[in-house]
């Protein structure tokens, strides 16, 4: 067997899990990645650019190669010959642009061989058979990471076939006076956006959003943290992966000036409920749980996977246990591997993700 190892998703958490087993000895040879697009930022470009987003929610070890050292707090430095990114990092208010993340994708990606990987083509089944898992009809492979990323736009009831409305993340302008649904990080960008246009803007919610630097508690990020998410039962963690899903987006002038300066002049204000205004912006996010991915589903129904709520039931180690042993692996990186790491959705998350499955590919090479 040629490639012990498969992707199956070539996203930005796909491309982590690829740098990080490049990192760690293996050849572009040696792994096989499937996606829709060759391009690992592709979506992430496309929505970062409807949001009309400059700089990043994450800090310095916000990028995707393996190591958190050197982040892009140093090369900002180095590139601008200053010491106020690392200064500003130590604080743990570094924020790089959209620009500069992409540039380092785009590096990252001519360094690690990845074009030599990367197949285009849509993997709809995954299977565990003798020798490993069958990867839609491309191959047998005996390690596989999932990475299939978000499983589509979020929509609120009844206003996807609206004519009126478009969602944040698909590109856009505003009208005169515009309804933006939601309040999380998407929903306050658009606000910003929408109100630098000259529109009058209607914040449409039935919550205030928490005030967080990120999308979760930094205590999440540790070891520490990461013991007691584990400790918890079933019914705790469910209950505690849909508290900390809820809409946030961080506290600051940046955010707040804007918004309190229109509230004055009475070109923003907030409703629960929609009002007939020319647009609505459904900021509204993605599909949550593993039975809106055709692909995680079918695994589920075909292997009878444990699963909890939303999620699939994963090992500390981001693992599906009733499919992995000494002999193979099958992983989750991403938003589908909540269930192991809270904060799977970042880029911090899918090199957790993706140090797990290394260790494990590691493992069964060198026997």
């Amino acid at each position: 067997m040629s490639r012990p190892c498969a992707i199956v998703g070539s996203g930005l958490a796909g491309f982590c899990a690829y740098a990080t087993l490049r990192k760690g000895g293996l050849e572009p040879a040696e792994i096989a990645v499937f996606g829709t697009d060759p391009d690992p930022a592709a979506v992430w470009r496309v929505r970062s650019a409807a949001i009309r987003q400059q700089r990043m929610r994450s800090e310095s070890d916000g990028h995707c190669a393996p190591s958190s050292f050197p982040g892009l707090a140093v090369r900002a430095a180095l590139r601008r010959r200053s010491p106020a990114p690392l200064l500003r990092s130590v604080c743990d208010r570094y924020h790089p642009t959209v620009g500069e993340f992409l540039e380092h994708v785009d590096e990252l990606r001519a360094a690690t061989g990845w074009e030599e990987s990367v197949q285009v083509v849509r993997v709809n089944r995954v299977r565990a058979v003798d020798g490993g898992f069958e990867v839609g009809g491309h191959g047998t492979f005996p390690h596989v990471l999932l990475a299939t990323g978000h499983p589509g736009l979020a929509w609120p009831e009844g206003l996807a076939a609206d004519p009126r409305a478009v969602h944040a993340y698909e590109p856009h302008d505003f009208a005169e006076t515009v309804e933006i649904v939601g309040a999380g990080m998407a929903a306050a960008t658009e606000w910003l956006n929408a109100l630098a246009a000259g529109a009058s803007v209607v914040s449409v919610r039935r919550r205030e959003p928490e005030r967080r630097p990120l999308n979760l508690p930094r205590e999440l990020f540790s070891r520490r943290g990461l013991a007691g998410f584990h400790r918890l039962a079933t019914a705790e963690r469910i209950e505690f992966l849909r508290r900390f899903g809820a809409p946030s987006y961080p506290a600051g002038r940046e955010w707040d000036e804007p918004v309190e300066q229109a509230r004055h002049r009475g070109r923003f204000r907030v409703a629960a409920e929609l009002n007939g205004a020319p647009q609505v912006v459904c900021a509204t996010g993605f599909k949550r749980g593993f039975r809106h991915d055709p692909l995680l589903a079918r695994l589920v129904a075909e292997h009878g996977l444990e699963v909890a709520g939303d999620w699939i039931v994963l090992t500390a180690d981001s693992t599906v246990e009733s499919l992995t042993d000494r002999e193979r692996t099958l992983a989750l990186a991403g938003v589908p591997a909540q269930w192991a790491f809270p904060a799977a959705d970042t880029l911090v998350g899918a090199k957790y993700a993706a140090r797990r499955f290394l260790r494990r590919v590691n493992a069964w090479r060198t026997r």
